[in-house]
């Protein structure tokens, strides 16, 4: 399903004469072929772009949604994306700065350009005048012999160049070294631009500050081979204000996918955001406007307490990957958890996902006491415990208080038929499954 129905009314904002600068002011300029003429080009007529989507994975992530809403902007501007999902570039992978790819098979390759594409086509529109349109590299690679690969391509790259490309030259200085094959990818990389110029006219590629030396390749290439400029533009690659990587959650990175990073999980870390990085990431992030960006930005300022910035971060954010069904039973999930909402009314994936980092135990059905319940879920540390916490009006299953210490909890009020919510006092959490 296609989400970019949510961004038609937030494309005209009037703080910006043109999408260069709104693209300025988002803080998503970070290096470009030739500024001045770029904003004089996207201010003219309609242009085609692309960025390119490496199938290395089953989905994309975070560092993947700033591109595609780049491009998405770029669209609302009413120039013409081109989504390029590598299905050639993804046998090869980009040079990792420390060490070589693991090479999938062709199968999971073509299995994952799949999967991307369709990720791929949920930010852009396929309809109206200036519709996207998707292709796949192994389409003008897998014809093309090695010799004519060489002869054609290859003869236009200077090696001493090529050794000099950031990626290339981290991994020389490395124990590991580079191999051929990924010493070529941006040999590969440059061919896409060349290919999409003599197609489609294409006149911008978009990438993160990291795939710098890959963009310019297709450009120096194009220059080299029909005698025309054409633009790149590198965003910056984003950090947290405190120095650390953006983008990963205890560690993992967050995908797009729903069966690979929850919609739960994807809403709260967004509503984890440090104060001092909210501003930034609604800039980046969402398609709110210079003005709203302000005014959120003002409330984390004067009441964080508030964290009406994180809030509407995460709204706005979650919507646009998952749909805004999905995220309000998020938020439905969350508010339930702590006593303000209604756990019956959850699905299983959503109440499962906001359970998952609870304490939780396993029990058979007849433990249900409310004593063997919080002391097996850990809350307790002894039936004595239990007893005092029943009887100061502390114990809480599912969300309903439980005054005798005495009470059995029936088998038809387990949520799902096998989990029930144990909570003591406000906070205190856990999760047990009841087993058949």
């Amino acid at each position: 399903m296609s989400h970019v129905n949510n961004l038609e009314s937030q494309h005209n904002d009037p703080a910006f004469a043109n999408v260069w600068q709104e693209l300025k002011w988002r803080g998503l300029v970070h290096v470009s072929t030739d500024e001045t003429e770029l904003e004089k080009l996207l201010a003219g007529d309609p242009i085609t772009y692309y960025c390119g989507f490496d199938p290395t994975a089953p989905s994309l992530h975070l560092g993947n949604l700033v591109q595609l809403l780049v491009m998405r902007r770029l669209q609302l501007a009413g120039h013409k994306p081109l989504g390029l999902v590598g299905g050639s570039t993804g046998l090869i992978g980009d040079p990792r700065p420390t060490a070589e790819r693991t090479l999938n098979t062709k199968d999971t390759v073509a299995e994952w350009v799949g999967y991307l594409q369709g990720q791929v086509r949920r930010f852009l529109s396929f309809e109206g005048g200036n519709p996207a349109r998707m292709v796949n590299n192994l389409d003008w690679t897998a014809p093309l012999s090695a010799i004519d690969f060489l002869r054609e391509i290859g003869k236009h790259f200077r090696v001493g160049t090529m050794l000099r490309k950031d990626a290339v030259a981290s991994r020389l200085n490395s124990d590991e070294g580079i191999s051929y094959t990924e010493f070529s990818y941006q040999i590969l990389q440059g061919m896409d631009y060349l290919q999409l110029f003599r197609d489609y006219g294409c006149a911008l590629q978009t990438g993160g500050s990291d795939q710098w030396g890959n963009l310019t390749s297709g450009t120096e290439l194009i220059r080299k081979v029909e005698g025309k400029s054409v633009h790149a533009l590198g965003t910056p690659l984003i950090t947290n204000s405190d120095g650390t990587k953006f983008g990963k959650s205890e560690g993992n990175a967050i995908w797009l996918d729903p069966d690979m990073c929850s919609p739960y999980t994807f809403y709260q870390f967004w509503l984890n955001t440090a104060d001092a990085d909210v501003v930034d990431r609604l800039k980046v992030f969402t398609f709110l406007s210079r003005a709203e960006i302000e005014a959120l930005g003002q409330s984390v300022e004067e009441r964080p307490f508030a964290r009406e910035g994180q809030k509407k971060l995460a709204f706005e954010v979650t919507s646009l990957v998952h749909g805004v069904d999905a995220t309000e039973k998020v938020i439905a999930a969350s508010a339930a958890l702590f006593g303000n909402g209604d756990l019956t009314v959850l699905d299983e994936r959503t109440l499962e996902a906001a359970t998952a980092e609870l304490p939780s135990a396993t029990i058979g059905a007849d433990g249900l006491g409310i004593i063997d319940l919080l002391v097996a879920s850990g809350l307790s540390d002894s039936k004595s415990a239990a007893r005092r916490t029943v009887g100061e009006g502390g114990a809480y299953v599912n969300n309903t208080k439980v005054s005798d210490p005495d009470a059995v909890i029936a088998r038809d009020e387990l949520l799902h038929g096998r989990y029930l919510l144990i909570r003591r006092g406000k906070k205190n959490l856990a999760t047990i499954e009841v087993s058949a």
